[in-house]
């Protein structure tokens, strides 16, 4: 009979008020008048069957009875409602509340355990359960709020919470409760088995009050911004009925307890989450282990900084451990083989390492999901990985493995996600899969994302690729894979995204893939591609957003009338044939918000429709390396804050001004004219990178450009410029270049650009600038490149160059006004690898300092792209002109491989330096057109890089250092004008050189000059052919001739001999004649096209 009333309180507290009243009416109609329910009173059948047993368990004298007992326990008011304490306490508690959206409007009336997210005993009518989470919380996805409403609590929580005793479970997750603390009278509803606050809007400390929740199963503090604060986690060993634990983004790096000590106390936890707690080191041992219940641990997102514990292994239940972006370095311990596992996640650590053949080698008969990302795993993927037959996921991405993939990986059946991108695999994909254990007989049925981009994976496409079914994401890009692209990847019908990119694939673009209906993604820029591209590669391709075919050799032709399926959003077709004209069909393209056509061969106007319907929605315009002509219009539409490259045409008319602010704007190497609009700086306050340069623009450069407070990179080099610069630049706090280079500027550098502290490279060369170098640009401490050539600057070079400049690379200050002696301080700038000084007034010896400058001690063997300024893609490229043999070369790709000084023209004296020989990185140097004198030091041939060397119109003097023939890149050789005497040195690449290299040297004889030596009436220079360059048939001539000439010689010399012994006069006039007979054999050449080859290594910055 107890069991039936409790089957019927229960039927009945779950049922509002009018429900409840014909359930009352149906029990006591039922028990008085009825032997057998009614199902009329629409009673279920578990309500019939409970009265039924009440009547059964009473006798007929106790009938009336019964059925009082049941009309006052089961349809009493009294006991249908709520306790009166406790429903005070509610309204107490949502009077505490902001309610915007009205959540809580059925909290009225007595009945409040029928009120929204409210909860009572069954038999005691005790409010146990209250959920006010917020069913639509913004986590990180979309929401609807025009339908749902933001749907969030705020204000204080009311202490007359602590009047409902029985409380068990409160959630308030989601809410936004503007930063108030958690109530520490939490502490205090002892009966508490759940407690979720996660993502509330709480912040301060958590309190430590929490401890006291001994019944407390699951607490989830998961904290946002501002996070929460522990100071003391030891409470946390108090909850020892814990299955559930987290605390993710709470602040953590304050405990003054470590986080494991106490959580090893919690030994019913299943499931632990910690991530993002800023959480710095962790312990490595543990006395015993406690958490042998523990199942999940996330403790990602922190900084621990150490090995993997070993204690870990002890955690025998773990089934999912995410230790990923953790600081967690070394070897990846055995631990990691337990056979429990379903999911690992150590991925973005950088710095853990294991040999992936061992690991995957494990006892993984479960696991589903891998995840080493960002790591050192290296060694090679084993065959064995086909026993992993649960794998769902594997990502490798970012490591070191080498090899390829195993035919074995068919056999995972359940594969969906293969990440290999940015690994050392170089094999080719196995022509082949093994299938086995599979419902299919072609494998990998369920894989829809594999991607192995940017390795080197060699060999051809596979045919099995086509044969993948579910397959959504294929993304081979920027590999080594040849051939053809196999037709059978059209039979891939739920591929949304193809990506083929950076390889060297041939032939044409197979028909099939127009037969791609779902495909978004059409990416084969920068492969070797040839034939082409018509209306029929594109039959079905409705869904496509992205087509990248760059730098190939396709063709594009379409007929005038063609309207694509498609709407495109990014187009990218540079250095693709398109025709003579604009592409027509572009005009049906009302979603293009990327367009990229440069270099495709397009001349002619761009046409109006262009302008009046499409531009307006661009982002990104690049028609560069084009022949457009043509006025642009004024407005040009454009999208706000597009890049608009345009550089590399034949435009005309004036700048024209975009719409709306732009980021990038790019229109160098046209033939605008006109001026610089007054207004530019106003019109466009967020532009990045400005390029104005190679054009035929005028006036002055407008104050205004100082609001161009975003801006990175201004080019306005080559063009006709006058006036002063702005000292308004010094506003353009991030700028990185200032190139203003081949103007007719004029005044004084301004003090301002000092205030340029991340300034890179400054170019303000050929201009009319006078006055001194400003002090203020010693504060530019970033500055690599200093330009000031070619102006009217004078006074002295400063000192602080080489003091206050530790990172410039090239200074070049030729072609101005400069007196004084050279700074001995620039010796200083380690990184200095471009030193000109040449045509200036300078005096004085070459410091001997130069000798230590650290760049030039050694050869450069790393080429490093200069580039400053960087921005999507973009950046001013470093270059600088040097003068080498009276020419000027300019430097850009090359420029860090340069190494040179050039300190001509000037009245410098004394000798020369011989600590410069130890610059054996030196490739030109130049002190021609001083005053210097001395020798050429022996040890030359330590400047074993040298390539260009010019001394003319000095004074030095003595012999010419045998040495220097073994100068293996001498090239450039100028020693003219001077007083060098003795024997031109014979070897090397010595005898390149024409005699200019040596003319003007009056006491200098031998090749290739005419001059003849003379040493004891014995030609000096007359030398046997030591490198065996004469033929064979010469050879022979020449032994005949001179034995002939020898046994002559011996057969007249008798003679001579008595004659001479006879007449003293007539013996002088035979020697002399002998002198002015023999003329000296000419050596053979070095080509001037020998070198040796340099090891070049390049990198990009």
């Amino acid at each position: 009979m107890a069991k039936a009333l409790a089957t019927l309180q229960g039927k009945v507290s779950r049922k509002n008020k009018n429900e409840r009243k014909l359930t009352c009416e149906g029990i006591i109609y039922n028990a008085l008048l009825r032997p057998k329910p009614d199902t009329k009173m629409q009673m279920d059948e578990q309500t019939a069957t409970a009265i039924a047993a009440l009547m059964m368990g009473s006798n007929k004298q106790s009938i009336s009875n019964v059925v009082a007992i049941v009309a006052y326990f089961l349809c009493s008011e009294t006991v249908f409602d709520c306790l009166v304490v406790e429903r005070r306490a509610l309204l107490h508690f949502r009077k505490s509340l902001n309610d915007p959206e009205g959540r809580l409007s059925s909290w009225r009336g007595s009945e409040c355990c029928s009120w929204r997210g409210i909860r009572c005993d069954n038999h005691t009518s005790s409010v146990t359960f209250i959920k006010l989470r917020n069913p639509y919380p913004n986590i990180g996805s979309s929401v609807d709020f025009t339908s749902h409403g933001f749907w969030n609590l705020s204000g204080e929580i009311d202490s007359s919470l602590l009047q409902l005793k029985s409380l068990e479970q409160l959630d308030l997750s989601y809410n936004t409760f503007g930063g108030i603390p958690i109530p520490h009278f939490f502490g205090s509803l002892k009966k508490l088995r759940y407690l979720n606050l996660s993502r509330a809007g709480f912040s301060g400390n958590v309190p430590v009050q929490l401890g006291n929740l001994s019944r407390l199963q699951y607490l989830d503090l998961s904290s946002s911004f501002p996070p929460l604060v522990v100071h003391d986690f030891h409470w946390v060993s108090s909850l020892s009925s814990m299955k559930f634990l987290s605390m993710d983004f709470i602040d953590l790096s304050m405990a003054e307890t470590g986080l494991f000590q106490p959580l090893n106390r919690l030994s019913s936890l299943r499931e632990l989450h910690i991530s993002s707690c800023q959480v710095v080191g962790i312990v490595q041992n543990l006395p015993f282990i406690n958490l042998t219940s523990l199942q999940v641990m996330d403790i990602s997102f922190n900084s621990f900084n150490s090995l993997i514990p070993k204690w870990f292994a002890n955690l025998s239940s773990l089934v999912h451990l995410d230790l990923s972006n953790a600081a967690f370095y070394g070897p990846i311990p055995e631990i990691f083989r337990i056979s429990s596992f379903k999911i690992i996640d150590l991925s973005t650590n950088n710095n853990l390492t294991t040999d992936i053949s061992e690991l995957l080698g494990g006892n993984w008969r479960q696991i589903e999901s891998i995840r080493l990302a960002s790591n050192g795993v290296q060694g090679f993927l084993p065959h064995s990985i086909g026993n992993l037959t649960s794998l769902v996921e594997l990502n490798l991405f970012d490591n070191s493995i080498e090899g390829g993939i195993p035919s074995s990986m068919g056999k995972i059946c359940n594969l969906e996600t293969l990440f290999l991108e940015g690994n050392k695999l170089t094999l080719a994909l196995p022509k082949f899969l093994e299938v086995q254990g599979c419902l299919s007989d072609k494998p990998l049925q369920n894989l829809y994302y594999f991607s192995m981009s940017v390795n080197g994976i060699g060999g051809t496409l596979p045919e099995w690729l086509g044969e993948l079914q579910n397959l959504s994401v294929l993304d081979l890009s920027y590999n080594m894979i040849t051939g053809f692209i196999p037709p059978s990847l059209g039979n891939l019908s739920h591929l949304t995204q193809l990506g083929l990119d950076g390889n060297q694939l041939n032939g044409t673009l197979p028909l099939t893939l127009g037969y791609l209906s779902k495909l978004k993604f059409f990416g084969f820029s920068s492969n070797q591609l040839t034939g082409t591209v018509n209306e029929e590669h594109f039959l079905k391709l409705s869904s496509l957003k992205i087509f990248l075919i760059s730098s190939n050799s396709l063709t594009l032709k379409f007929s005038s009338s063609w309207v694509p399926p498609f709407q495109i959003r990014n187009l990218a077709m540079s250095s693709c044939k398109l025709g003579s004209q604009f592409p027509s069909w572009i005009k049906t393209q009302r979603e293009l918000q990327f367009f990229d056509i440069s270099n495709s061969s397009i001349s002619g106007k761009i046409p109006n429709w262009f302008w009046e319907d499409l531009s307006l929605n661009l982002s990104l315009l690049n028609i560069s390396f084009n022949k457009f002509k043509g006025r642009i219009p004024d407005p040009m539409k454009i999208a706000p804050f597009a890049d608009v490259d345009m550089r590399n045409n034949l435009f005309s008319g004036s700048i024209p001004m975009p719409s709306t602010q732009v980021e990038q704007l790019d229109f160098s190497c046209n033939q605008f004219s006109g001026t610089i609009p007054s207004n530019f700086g106003q019109l466009q306050p967020y532009i990045i990178h400005l390029s104005l340069a190679y054009n035929n623009l005028s006036g002055t450069i407008p104050s205004s450009i100082g609001y161009l407070q975003e801006l990175q990179i201004i080019n306005l080099s080559n063009n006709f410029l006058i006036g002063s610069i702005p000292s308004s630049l010094h506003n353009c706090s991030y700028l990185k270049a200032l190139i203003l280079e081949h103007n007719n500027l004029s005044g004084q550098i301004p003090d301002s650009l000092g205030k340029l502290i991340q300034l890179q490279t400054l170019h303000l060369n050929n201009n009319d600038l006078s006055g001194l170098i400003p002090q203020s640009l010693q504060n530019c401490t970033n500055l690599e490149t200093l330009d000031l050539g070619n102006n009217n600057l004078n006074y002295s070079i400063p000192a602080w160059l080489g003091e206050r400049l530790p990172a410039l690379r090239i200074l070049r200050l030729r072609s101005n006004k400069f007196t004084g002696q050279i700074p001995f301080q620039l010796s200083n700038l380690k990184s200095l690898q471009v030193l000109d000084l040449a045509n200036n007034h300078l005096f004085g010896a070459i410091p001997r300092s130069f000798g230590a400058f650290k760049a030039l001690n050694s050869p450069s063997k790393v080429n490093t792209y200069l580039r400053y300024g960087h921005y999507i893609g973009t950046y001013y490229e470093e270059n600088i002109s040097i003068n080498v043999n009276n020419r000027q070369q300019i430097y850009t790709k090359t420029l860090s491989l340069v190494a040179s000084i050039d300190l001509s023209g000037n009245k410098l004296s004394g000798e020369f330096p011989k600590t410069l020989i130890n610059l054996s990185g030196l490739i030109f140097l130049d002190l021609s057109n001083n005053n210097l004198t001395g020798n050429i030091p022996q040890n030359i041939n330590c400047m074993k890089e040298i390539e260009s060397f010019d001394l003319s119109n000095n004074h030095f003097f003595g012999e010419i250092p045998i040495t220097m023939s073994s100068l293996m890149f001498l090239s450039n050789l100028n020693l003219s004008n001077n007083k060098f005497s003795g024997v031109i040195p014979n070897g090397g690449q010595l005898t390149t050189f024409s005699s200019s290299a040596f003319s003007g040297n009056k006491f200098l004889c031998g090749l290739p000059l005419d001059v003849l030596c003379k040493e004891n009436n014995i030609n000096v220079n007359d030398t046997s052919n030591k490198n065996g360059d004469d033929n064979n048939e010469n050879e022979f001539v020449d032994e005949w001739f001179y034995l002939s000439v020898g046994l002559g010689y011996a057969a007249g010399l008798l003679g001579i001999v008595v004659v001479a012994f006879i007449k003293k006069s007539w013996s002088n006039a035979y020697y002399e004649f002998i002198d002015w007979l023999v003329v000296p054999k000419k050596p053979k050449r070095l080509s001037k096209n020998t070198f040796v080859q340099k090891e070049i290594k390049f990198s990009d910055n």
